[in-house]
C-alpha cells in the first residue's frame, strides 16, 4: 500500500510551489542542491494536453529524477474524464501525490473555464476532484486554490473544498481578481483552519503568498495554525530559501555566478534544444543581483542566444570583475 506522504511529512511542511516554466526538474535539482523543501511541485501540467493528440508537447512537464522527491505532479484542466485518465497515468509514473490547480488567475487560463474559474464551477471542481482521485487510487490528491474569485469566499469555497476529502489543500491569500495588488491575507488563511476543525476534518493545510525568508514561513504556520507554508517567489529572492540559516544577503556574487552556471549547464545537458534557452533568461534577476554590477551584467548576459555562449560569458568573469569592469 502506498503511504500518504502529507501523512509521513513533519510540520510544518515547507513546500516548493509549481511555477510555470521555472519548477521543472533542472530548476527542482537546484533547489534541493542549496537546501531542500520537504515537498516538491511540478510544472503545471494540462491534463486535456495529456488526452490530447499534442500528448508529446506535454509531457515533459513530468518529468523527474529519484533526487526530487518526495514530488507532486500539478495538473489543471476542464474535463474530469481527462483528469482521471492523467491521474492513472501519473500514478504509474510514480509520482508521490496530483496536486489540481484551482488557483492559476491568468486571463488566457480563466477564459478556458480552467483553475481558478472553477471557484464559480463548484459542482465542476467536485466532479474533477472525485474523477481524479478515482484515476489516483491510492495516491494523495490535493488541491491549490485562492480565497475566491471577485470576492473573498473562504466559508463557502473552502468549505466545499474540505468537504470532498481531500488528501491536502494550499491556500493562497488572495482572491483571483486582486491578482497581486494587494498583500496576502493570512487571517483569512487562518479562518480556513477553522472550518476544518468545526467540520471535523484532518485535511493539511498550508498557506501560500509574500513570504519573504523561511525564518517567517516558521513564524506564520505557528501563529495560524497551519500545517505548513508554500513558497514560490521567495526563492527567486533566495535560492537558499529552505537552507536554515542562510538569508539572501548571505550568499555572495561568486556563488550566485557559480549556481547560474550550474543551473545553465544542467538545462542544457537535461533538454537538449527540446526547450527554448529563453526559458533561463527568467532566472537572471533571480541570480544576478545584490552587487554592483548586477543591472548591467544582466543585460549584457540577455543577449546570449545559447547555453555554450552564456556559460562562457561566466567564466570570463573573475571573482572581481564584472562586465563594468571590462567595457
Amino acid at each position: 500500500m502506498t503511504s500518504n506522504v502529507w501523512q509521513t511529512i513533519e510540520r510544518p511542511i515547507m513546500a516548493l510551489a509549481p511555477m510555470e516554466d521555472v519548477t521543472d526538474t533542472v530548476f527542482r535539482r537546484v533547489i534541493a542542491d542549496c537546501g531542500r523543501p520537504d515537498v516538491m511541485f511540478t510544472e503545471f501540467t494540462s491534463a486535456d494536453g495529456i488526452c490530447s493528440s499534442g500528448h508529446d508537447r506535454v509531457v515533459h512537464r513530468l518529468r523527474y529524477t529519484e533526487k526530487e522527491r518526495p514530488l507532486i505532479a500539478q495538473i489543471w484542466g476542464i474535463t474530469p474524464e481527462h483528469y482521471e485518465q492523467s491521474a492513472e497515468m501519473i500514478r504509474k509514473l510514480g509520482f508521490d501525490g496530483i496536486d489540481i490547480n484551482m488557483g492559476c488567475p491568468v486571463k488566457k487560463i480563466i477564459n478556458q473555464g480552467a483553475c481558478s474559474y472553477l471557484i464559480n464551477k463548484p459542482d465542476l471542481a467536485t466532479d474533477i476532484i472525485q474523477a481524479t482521485q478515482h484515476g489516483a487510487g491510492e495516491l494523495p490528491v490535493s488541491v491549490k486554490t485562492r480565497l475566491g474569485f471577485g470576492e473573498i469566499a473562504t466559508e463557502e469555497w473552502i468549505g466545499h473544498l474540505l468537504d470532498h476529502d481531500i488528501d491536502a489543500l494550499t491556500i493562497h491569500g488572495r482572491t483571483v481578481k486582486q491578482m497581486s495588488e494587494v498583500a496576502a491575507d493570512w487571517n483569512e488563511i487562518g479562518k480556513a483552519v477553522k472550518i476544518r476543525e468545526r467540520k471535523g476534518k484532518s485535511t493539511p493545510i498550508l498557506g501560500n503568498g509574500d513570504v519573504e525568508n523561511l525564518w517567517q514561513a516558521y513564524e506564520l504556520a505557528e501563529r495560524y495554525r497551519l500545517d505548513g507554508v508554500m513558497v514560490g517567489k521567495g526563492v527567486f529572492r533566495n535560492p537558499y530559501f529552505f537552507a536554515h540559516g542562510w538569508e539572501a544577503e548571505d550568499v555572495s556574487k561568486e556563488e550566485k555566478l557559480r549556481l547560474f552556471t550550474n543551473h545553465v549547464r544542467l538545462y542544457e545537458d537535461e533538454w537538449q534544444g527540446e526547450k527554448n534557452f529563453n526559458v533561463m533568461k527568467k532566472f537572471l534577476k533571480m541570480y544576478i543581483n545584490g552587487f554592483p554590477g548586477a543591472s548591467h551584467m544582466r543585460g549584457e548576459l540577455f543577449r546570449y542566444e545559447s547555453a555554450s555562449d552564456m556559460i562562457e560569458a561566466l567564466a570570463s568573469l573573475t571573482p572581481h570583475q564584472t562586465f563594468s569592469d571590462r567595457i
